[in-house]
């Protein structure tokens, strides 16, 4: 299928103008609440960040409003953080993120939000759909095979379509 379920997140997030524009708002709004005091965002400032964004991006973006029903996790805006400061080439003891950093890390951590709600929602559909399709199983007496690649088909199906929903929402 290509890229990867988060890569291709990832691009959709990028080339998005609705995104852009809420990290551009998003930076300038934690900026102007340490009032300019950091050169950039504080990792204390990034979870408010990341709601703010939701609130914005939900309303805006399809994308977000359909598979991140509520804001990340802090284990996910850690998990973030730490993938945009490994690329650094070096390690400073006062983290701040400039605005291109903290772009990334929005583009990770929604990314990262839009992959597992789409998961969660494979994880749902998944068992139900193959109970629905064993149960006409039961019912009609036709052979096991039969249903059993129905059920494969089913999962294959369902999983396929959310994935190529993944780049548009």
């Amino acid at each position: 299928m290509g890229l990867s379920a988060s890569k291709r997140v990832q691009k959709s997030l990028h080339a998005s103008p609705e995104f852009n524009s809420a990290c551009a708002a998003a930076y300038a709004d934690c900026l102007s609440l340490s009032q300019h005091a950091f050169p950039g965002v504080k990792p204390y400032q990034l979870v408010s960040a990341a709601e703010h964004l939701h609130t914005t991006l939900s309303q805006s973006l399809r994308l977000i409003s359909r598979w991140v029903p509520r804001s990340p996790d802090r284990s996910q805006i850690h998990r973030a953080l730490d993938t945009v400061l490994s690329r650094r080439s070096v390690r400073e003891e006062e983290v701040t993120l400039d605005e291109a950093e903290f772009k990334e890390f929005a583009v990770e951590v929604f990314a990262d939000a839009v992959v597992s709600g789409a998961g969660m929602e494979v994880l749902k559909k998944v068992p139900l759909g193959a109970a629905v399709i064993a149960g006409i199983g039961v019912v009609v007496g036709s052979g096991k095979e039969v249903f059993m690649a129905a059920i494969g088909a089913y999962a294959f199906g369902l999983t396929t379509s959310i994935y190529l929903g993944l780049n548009n929402g």
